[in-house]
C-alpha cells in the first residue's frame, strides 16, 4: 500500500475506535475535521522519514502519522473558532465550528488530541519507540515549544515573525519528520532541523499564498493575518524576500537531512514536494 493509503488507512481506524458509541453529533464532527483531508504533508512526511529510515515496523509508523495528522486537524479546529481566526470555511466547506457549533468544535479539538495518544498506545507494540513517540509528539504539540504556545503567541500584544513560525507551523512538522525517524528505529533528534526548515517554509509559503491567491483557490479566508495584526513574511520581508527566505529555507531542508539508508530518495521528495507549497507560477519563479 502507497503512503496516501496507509495514511487513510489509519486514520480510519482511528476514527471508528473513537465514534464507535460516541454521541452522533459529535461523531459526526470528529469525521467532518479529518476526512477528507488536505494535503496530509505532516503524516507523509513521517511515512517518508521511516521508509528513509529503512520502515521496519511500518504499523508502528502509521500510528505515529495518524497520532500527527489527528493533532493537526484538531489545531485547525480550534484555530478556525472565533475566539482565534473567526473562519467560516476550511478546505472549502463549513468550518467545524460554523456546522456544528462552537461547543462541539472545542470538544472535537479536544477528543482529537486525545485520540492521537490513544492510537499511539493501541498500535505500537515496542515500549521504547512507543516512550519516544509520546514524548515527541507531546512536546510539538504542548508548552513551551508546541503548537499550543503557537496559538498563545497570538494572545500577546507582540509575535516575533521567527519564534511564531517556528512553534505555530515548525513544531509540528519537526515532531513529524522526528516520530518519522523514531517509528523506525533511529535516534529522532537529528531529524529535528529538517522538519523545523520545512515548516518555516511551508508557512512562508503560506504567508505568499494568502496574499495572492482567493479564497476559493484556498478553502479557506485570506487576509486574516493582516485583518488581526498577526505576523506575515509578506509584509515583514516583501513578495521578493518572503520568496528569498522560502529559497534559503527549501535549500536547508535538504542540506540538514541526516544520513540514512534513503537519504537521497528523500531529498528529492522534499524538492518536488516544496513545490506544491506555491500556486504553478510562484513555483517556477522560486526554482
Amino acid at each position: 500500500m502507497d503512503a496516501a493509503g496507509r495514511i487513510e488507512t489509519a486514520l480510519e481506524l482511528a476514527l471508528a475506535t473513537a465514534r464507535d458509541g460516541c454521541p452522533p453529533r459529535l461523531g459526526g464532527a470528529l469525521r467532518d475535521a479529518v476526512i477528507p483531508g488536505g494535503a496530509r504533508l505532516r503524516p507523509r512526511l513521517t511515512l517518508a522519514v521511516a521508509f528513509a529510515c529503512a520502515d521496519d515496523q511500518p504499523a508502528t509508523a502509521d500510528a505515529a502519522a495518524a497520532a500527527i495528522e489527528l493533532l493537526h486537524c484538531a489545531s485547525l479546529v480550534h484555530d478556525d473558532m472565533p475566539c482565534f481566526d473567526d473562519a467560516a470555511l476550511r478546505r472549502g466547506r463549513p468550518s467545524i465550528h460554523s456546522a456544528y457549533g462552537e461547543n462541539v468544535a472545542l470538544l472535537t479539538g479536544d477528543a482529537l488530541i486525545v485520540l492521537a495518544f490513544s492510537e499511539l498506545a493501541r498500535r505500537v507494540s515496542d515500549p521504547v519507540r512507543l516512550r519516544r513517540l509520546i514524548g515527541i509528539v507531546a512536546d510539538a504539540v504542548g508548552a513551551p515549544n508546541g503548537i499550543v504556545a503557537g496559538q498563545a503567541q497570538e494572545c500577546e500584544p507582540s509575535i516575533g515573525l521567527s519564534d511564531y513560525h517556528r512553534r505555530k507551523t515548525g513544531a509540528l512538522i519537526s515532531g513529524a519528520t522526528m516520530a518519522g525517524a523514531a517509528a523506525a528505529g533511529f535516534e529522532p533528534e537529528p531529524w529535528r532541523a529538517l522538519g523545523m526548515a520545512i515548516g518555516e517554509a511551508y508557512q512562508v509559503a503560506d504567508d505568499i499564498r494568502d496574499l495572492v491567491c482567493e479564497p476559493a483557490e484556498l478553502g479557506k479566508p485570506v487576509g486574516r493575518d493582516a485583518a488581526l495584526g498577526r505576523p506575515s513574511a509578506t509584509r515583514e520581508f516583501g513578495m521578493a524576500g518572503a520568496m528569498d527566505r522560502l529559497r534559503v529555507l527549501v535549500a536547508r531542508a535538504v542540506e540538514v537531512v541526516p544520513v540514512c539508508p534513503g537519504d537521497a530518495l528523500l531529498k528529492a521528495m522534499i524538492l518536488r514536494e516544496t513545490r506544491k507549497f506555491l500556486p504553478a507560477e510562484l513555483a517556477a519563479e522560486a526554482a
